[in-house]
């Protein structure tokens, strides 16, 4: 054969190869409007529901005043939720229903189903609600210790009413500490989004464009228009595993009386930093006791994350499984320390007893109200001026049923760093801060 007609068919061979190579056209090819927030919203929307809550709220009739009594309305707020369970479990904001007489689901395909209240948490603005139903679609929470700063996001929810409305943007920070509007709260480790956020999509999820839902979104902060605030689902699923056990979120026990760092008191104690959670106390015996903490350690950073203030410690404490061992940098002198903490569920009677020690104050119930039976001369208790035989009434916001629930309350008052006592002698009743 000739060179050039040898030339031409290996040519022809190279052409024919790299036809084969080419992909023919298939209607099976992927469509290039499947983008991976369709995908995400595909896997998540089907479980994000409607909450419908309903109260009763009394108020001064304008035309005849306070005299003629309170006049009673129908009051109705609108939020969102996900199923997070083949049981009917649903997480949603406590704001959101907060207050409800009457709640109402409503899910995907147009199911209107009644809903029980099985706990709720103000601190974290969590609640958990009960439903009933055949074939309810549920997602789990994922994981969120992993995200990504700029990583996107969507947020699926009912704003204004509008069921199951998609909004996108990106993580725009993590662990933001900001106040609740009448500045009452402070709520911490909150994730920061550009996702539009508002009441009506307030509890439903926030999620990652593998599928994962890595938050709870909240309205309950109100910032200028563009900033969104979730809760991490770390935390979330911490707070929903003991409303589902326990009915509230049950305090954990450490044994650290923390104050935040200030420059001030940085000063004050020559402490070398402007910023962390001092150490003000141990507890004898305690755990912080057992892992070695001393007065005036400074906590600098808790699994690897940089500690700013006493409440970011708490967080670290509640977004993880009871008894995990969290690794605690502490600053102590000059030296630099890795110390381990081990949060275990309290003694029965600790807070009763911590009462007693950090305030002064004795009680005993009798016929379900909280009497003091004795104060400690030279007490805070002593100071603020209560006296035997005085009631009390309330504790950090909550109406007291029991020795037992003013325990709990303590022990979480040790968490935030103060206890608020509302104490009734005669017909008057006072509130009394005691910082813890």
């Amino acid at each position: 054969m000739p060179p050039f007609r040898r030339s031409s068919a290996r040519c022809v061979a190279l052409v024919l190869v790299l036809l084969a190579a080419v992909p023919a056209p298939s209607s099976a090819a992927r469509d290039p409007r499947r983008t991976p927030v369709v995908e995400a919203v595909e896997r998540v929307a089907p479980a994000v529901v409607n909450i419908s809550a309903e109260s009763i709220v009394r108020e001064v009739d304008p035309f005849f005043g306070p005299f003629f009594g309170r006049r009673a309305r129908r009051a109705q707020s609108l939020g969102s939720g996900l199923i997070v369970d083949a049981r009917g479990t649903v997480v949603t904001n406590a704001h959101v229903i907060e207050g409800a007489s009457r709640i109402v689901v409503t899910t995907l395909d147009g199911r209107e189903l009644e809903a029980e209240v099985v706990g709720s948490d103000r601190d974290a603005d969590i609640a958990v609600l009960s439903i009933e139903g055949e074939n309810l679609p549920w997602v789990p929470m994922a994981g969120s210790s992993d995200i990504l700063i700029g990583e996107s996001v969507v947020a699926i929810g009912n704003p204004f009413g509008l069921s199951h409305t998609v909004t996108t943007g990106v993580v725009s920070a993590r662990g933001r500490s900001v106040p609740s509007d009448r500045g009452e709260r402070l709520y911490t480790d909150f994730l920061q989004t550009d996702a539009s956020i508002n009441p009506g999509n307030s509890g439903g999820p926030l999620v990652n464009l593998a599928g994962g839902v890595i938050g709870i979104n909240t309205a309950i902060v109100s910032r200028a228009e563009g900033i969104g605030f979730a809760i991490p689902a770390d935390r979330v699923r911490r707070v929903v595993e003991d409303l589902l056990r326990f009915g509230e979120l049950q305090p954990l026990w450490t044994g650290l009386q923390l104050v935040t760092v200030d420059p001030e008191l940085a000063d004050r104690l020559g402490l070398g930093v402007s910023r962390g959670a001092a150490v003000r106390n141990v507890y004898p015996g305690s755990p912080a006791d057992e892992a070695g903490f001393l007065p005036d350690d400074v906590i600098l950073s808790i699994r690897g994350e940089a500690v700013a203030n006493r409440e970011d410690v708490t967080t670290a404490l509640y977004s993880v499984p009871v008894t995990t061992r969290l690794e605690v940098e502490v600053r102590r002198g000059d030296e630099r320390l890795e110390l381990g903490l081990v949060a275990e569920r309290p003694p029965e009677g600790l807070g009763i007893r911590l009462l007693a020690r950090a305030i002064g104050l004795v009680l005993a119930a009798e016929e379900g109200v909280l009497i003091v039976e004795g104060v400690v001369p030279g007490s805070p208790a002593d100071e603020k001026g209560i006296r035997q035989g005085d009631r009390v009434l309330a504790a950090n916001g909550q109406r007291l049923e029991s020795l037992e629930h003013l325990g709990r309350e303590t022990l979480r008052a040790i968490d935030r760093g103060g206890l608020l006592l509302v104490v009734q002698r005669g017909r008057y009743a006072y509130h009394l801060d005691f910082p813890l």
